[in-house]
């Protein structure tokens, strides 16, 4: 069988052909093929390939029938194209829609990023300037307190002062008297 069939481009688009057909169908190609495998031999058992006549027969059978099979392939590969084209448009259509999405969720991320930023520039903004508060009340609280010392001391001198008058009254008019 090998002999009458050289492993070519043709024979396996026919055996492709011949498994894509259903199993429960004879197909073209396997009607075409029991047919001239059965006109090779006649009825004596003499290949019909050694007469001239069916040789060139059988070639002519064989080109037509590789004709039918190349237009048929031709006619489903135009028809695949069509469906092949729209399917990458479809294809396309929906990568630029998620291509879309994506570019919108990046302007949102964006912005959600920029506001944290300026978010944390502002708490950073706001810890300098509770931390300068903060040292700025430190000094503050340091300076009431001394000032608070500086009363107490002040008030103590002149409650000295009151009491260092009231001796000197006293021993004035003892002295006063004394001199009397």
């Amino acid at each position: 069988m090998s002999s009458y069939y050289p492993r070519t481009k043709d024979l396996t688009r026919t055996r492709k052909s011949v498994t894509d057909s259903p199993p429960s169908s004879p197909s073209y190609t396997d009607k075409n093929y029991r047919h001239e495998r059965l006109s090779r031999y006649d009825s004596t058992g003499e290949s019909a390939t050694d007469k001239p006549m069916g040789r060139t027969s059988s070639y002519t059978r064989r080109e037509t029938r590789l004709a039918a099979l190349n237009k048929q392939e031709q006619d489903s590969a135009a028809k695949d194209y069509k469906k092949m084209y729209t399917e990458a448009l479809q294809e396309n259509e929906r990568l630029k829609s998620r291509l879309q999405d994506s570019k919108q969720e990046l302007v949102k991320i964006r912005s959600q990023l920029e506001k944290v930023a300026q978010r944390q520039d502002r708490m950073t903004e706001r810890s300098t300037v509770l931390e300068t508060e903060k040292t700025e009340k430190q000094a503050l609280d340091k300076r009431v307190t001394d000032m608070e010392e500086e009363i107490k001391v002040l008030t103590e001198l002149k409650s000295d002062n009151q009491r260092l008058k009231d001796e000197n009254g006293a021993l004035i008019r003892v002295i006063s008297k004394l001199s009397k």
